[in-house]
């Protein structure tokens, strides 16, 4: 497909800067959302880019990823004459602080409290539960079968009775 060298720039550029790159699998879209480009030539660009694993694809919900390799952030660097120092966005180290605090501190669990000393997950909830100690309705231990209930298997494969491959006569 022919691309105008002004498209081919500007798409060149964008995944330059950015390091990545998607578009939605709609090839009659008049533009690309981020870039003044028709959305075909940008998905045709990087299937050219791909069959030179230049980038890597991704595809999910009606949508491509590309993310730059290491080769295509050479070859852009080469094609836009741009230096070594400007990199993608996605190779750059975040300046921003952490806002976890650091884990440790004198326990082995960390800053958190003991179990024993955390609120019930769900407190409201407990009231109707049964379990260890009582809690709940008064449902005793497990609740289930009594202790004298005696199941009995009647028939089966060799008594003739049953239905589908427990029958007996086959089929």
């Amino acid at each position: 497909m022919l691309i105008p060298k002004k498209n081919r720039v500007e798409v060149y550029k964008y995944l330059f800067q950015e390091g990545v790159l998607y578009a939605k699998k709609d090839y009659n879209a008049p533009k690309h959302p981020e870039i003044d480009v028709p959305n075909l030539q940008v998905i045709k660009l990087m299937q050219s880019f791909k069959s030179r694993d230049l980038v890597t694809e991704r595809y999910a919900w009606t949508h491509y990823y590309w993310y730059l390799t290491n080769e295509g952030i050479d070859y852009l660097r080469e094609y836009l004459s741009l230096p070594a120092e400007i990199v993608p966005a996605t190779l750059k180290k975040s300046t921003r602080p952490l806002n976890r605090p650091p884990m440790g501190g004198d326990r082995p669990g960390g800053d958190r409290p003991p179990r024993g000393d955390r609120p019930p997950r769900f407190g409201d909830r407990d009231g109707y539960r049964g379990g260890p100690g009582g809690r709940g309705g008064g449902y005793g231990d497990k609740g289930g079968a009594p202790g004298e209930f005696n199941p009995e298997f009647r028939g089966g494969a060799a008594g003739g009775g049953g239905f589908g491959r427990g029958r007996a006569g086959g089929y």
